[in-house]
């Protein structure tokens, strides 16, 4: 039962900014990592951002000063701010949480995904 719902993506010119949301629910006891990964059509899906609990980062090279992931532990929520967008960003975004439910359980659970769409 838990879910992981993502939000913010759209249709952006280049060099414009979007910021996604993902808000996880359900039986959940701790979320130790909250991840962001992207997939284009045709290609391998791919870590774009990653944080730890404790805060920690990891961005790709592609989007290193662009893109700024953070959470927020007492919500179970985590962004991705994504600015001086490139048509190369065009993907679709995905949320990914390495969780604890209530019973005990580890659990990797993944969001339906948001389309982000980047025009020249």
């Amino acid at each position: 039962q838990v879910q992981l719902v993502e939000s913010g993506g759209g249709l952006v010119q280049a060099g414009g900014s979007l910021r996604l949301s993902c808000v996880a629910s359900g039986s959940i006891r701790s979320i130790n990592s909250l991840d962001w990964y992207r997939q284009a059509p045709g290609k391998q899906r791919e870590l774009v951002a990653a944080i730890a609990i404790g805060g920690s980062t990891n961005y790709a090279d592609s989007v290193k000063g662009r893109f700024t992931i953070s959470r927020d532990n007492a919500k179970n929520t985590v962004y991705l701010q994504m600015n001086s967008l490139k048509p190369e960003d065009t993907a679709v975004y995905y949320c990914n949480a390495d969780l604890v439910t209530w019973m005990g359980r580890t659990r990797s659970v993944w969001g339906q995904g948001t389309q982000v769409t980047v025009s020249s």
